[in-house]
């Protein structure tokens, strides 16, 4: 496999988390009542569109195709969370421990490629913007988790 394909196969992989939390936290915005964790959902999907068309230009300047919709998977999380939060006594609550589950899926997609010493110093500086501001998403969302509980 040539470098160009394998960072593109890579980041492709990344993209498709990316689209998955960005669904993700727009399905959380229909499922809460608060205005607060709204308007915090809204923020991380558009964050996530934000990291999703970063990672296609990186992608197409590598001449490769990018992803164009999120996994399986994510639709399943996604179905998963609107099952639990219909059932839940706690809605809120069990959405965000919902969300902060997926973006420590995220995350260690991310660390995993930036352990990786073979990329571009752009690349790798692009996933390590992407992997704070995914951390510091997960460190918000356990502070709203707690003044819900």
């Amino acid at each position: 496999m040539k470098f160009t394909e394998d960072i593109s196969d890579k980041l492709n992989e990344l993209l498709v988390k990316n689209y998955d939390a960005e669904k993700g936290y727009l399905n959380a915005v229909n499922h809460v009542d608060s205005d607060r964790l709204r308007i915090f959902f809204k923020r991380r999907a558009s964050e996530r569109s934000e990291f999703a068309k970063e990672l296609r230009t990186e992608i197409l300047q590598y001449g490769e195709i990018p992803e164009d919709s999120g996994s399986f998977k994510g639709a399943m999380h996604r179905n998963w969370m609107s099952l639990k939060s219909t059932f839940s006594t706690n809605n809120e609550e069990t959405i965000l421990e919902e969300a902060i589950r997926g973006e420590e899926a995220s995350l260690e997609v991310y660390n995993d490629l930036i352990k990786e010493r073979n990329l571009p110093p752009s690349i790798d500086a692009l996933l390590l913007r992407h992997k704070n501001a995914i951390q510091g998403a997960i460190n918000s969302e356990k502070v709203q988790e707690e003044l819900i509980s």
